[in-house]
């Protein structure tokens, strides 16, 4: 085979290099590259843009608390023993670590996560610009899981600006921003996975929160940290993740409810939740018709969707409006109701000592009752 025809194809190869890329080709491959195409007048990503409008509200909070110390074995109160291994009683300090954002720059108001500051002894706050000053607690809730910080004599500060997160939809972007592992200034993109995510459902009974969902990496210390949207404005509120084989999965309190929040804890004053003393399961027509079905089955159910009664307590407004055990909720204020997510959340918006209606069967019977809520009784 003659040599002749390979020179003349690595001389045809050789020119190309030279001239460059036919012009349709370039234009093809600045379209892969996206609307920046490498011009220098915009060499950043929207989320450069976003995480720079929110990062100057965005602070680190340090903790630290007196945790009683565990009690040893018996056998160690011996007094012999006890002068080997030194006296059992008392506590040790701990140290903790979370993320907070600012709200109220003219009031030095900061939102965080109750948990990051539960039972605290002092409280850091590490500014944007590396400033350190002294936090104290104005007011935490455990039950949405929301506490705000007050800074004092701090000039400069910046409130980071506030969405909608009602407006929200799936698939939108979300970029969540804090100091994970005490690494300040991090940000970590990902998207909107779902809404009104129950925190019941993730093994949380004693919270109340309906939560935004997000495969934005979040870790411990952005607890608190802001979850922001293109634009740069805070949607919600870091506040956990849940980690498995794959990727995590974080979750956020949307910011509608945390301004709520926050306002009543900022005025001082204590947030109530309306309660009506019901322990409640779903229930789908699917199942009730497994039941049915069952010989043995203790209760005939409704086959139909909605929030199931397994247990009214004692002396609570449940009880007093006539609620029983196996009554199915369908609706509360002319609202349909499919499971106990959707009933919580309007109780949620309720007023206490309001009535409430609410409808359920009460085996074939739809009956119309009254039920007023009360305040949640506080732990403890």
């Amino acid at each position: 085979m003659s040599l002749f025809p390979v020179r003349l194809l690595a001389l045809l190869l050789a020119c190309l290099l030279l001239i460059g890329p036919p012009p349709a080709l370039a234009a093809g491959a600045a379209d892969v590259l996206g609307p920046a195409g490498g011009d220098a007048a915009a060499p950043h990503s929207f989320v450069a843009a976003a995480a720079r409008t929110v990062a100057p509200a965005v602070v680190r909070i340090d903790i630290e608390r007196s945790v009683a110390r565990q009690p040893f074995d018996p056998v160690l109160l011996d007094p012999l023993l006890r002068d080997l291994f030194g006296d059992p009683s008392g506590s040790r300090r701990e140290r903790g670590q979370g993320s907070g954002v600012v709200i109220d720059a003219p009031r030095g108001l900061v939102l965080t996560n109750a948990h990051v500051v539960d039972q605290v002894d002092s409280v850091e706050v590490t500014l944007a610009d590396g400033r350190q000053v002294d936090g104290e607690v104005v007011g935490a809730d455990p039950v949405t899981d929301l506490a705000v910080v007050r800074v004092r004599g701090v000039r400069d500060l910046q409130s980071a600006p506030l969405g909608d997160s009602e407006a929200l939809e799936v698939g939108d972007w979300a970029i969540a921003l804090g100091s994970p592992y005490g690494l300040e200034r991090t940000v970590t993109l990902g998207i909107v996975s779902s809404l009104h995510r129950d925190i019941n459902s993730l093994g949380f009974s004693d919270k109340r929160l309906d939560l935004i969902q997000t495969d934005a990496a979040i870790n411990p210390g952005n607890s608190g940290g802001p979850l922001i949207d293109a634009a740069g404005r805070v949607i919600g509120i870091n506040t956990l993740v849940r980690s498995g084989p794959g990727a995590g999965l974080g979750f956020a309190i949307p910011i509608n409810l945390a301004r709520r929040v926050a306002d009543q804890l900022a005025s001082g004053g204590q947030v109530v939740h309306p309660y009506l003393g019901l322990q409640l399961v779903p229930l789908t027509a699917r199942r009730a018709r497994e039941n049915n079905r069952d010989p043995d089955a203790l209760l005939q159910l409704p086959e139909r969707d909605g929030a199931l009664v397994q247990r009214v307590l004692e002396n609570s407004p449940a009880e007093t409006a006539g609620l029983r055990r196996g009554d199915l909720v369908i609706a509360v204020a002319e609202q349909a109701v499919r499971d106990p997510a959707a009933l919580l959340q309007r109780v949620e918006r309720s007023a206490v000592g309001e009535p409430l209606p609410i409808t359920v069967l009460r085996g074939q019977r739809e009956l119309k009752l009254s039920i007023r809520p009360a305040p949640l009784p506080q732990a403890g």
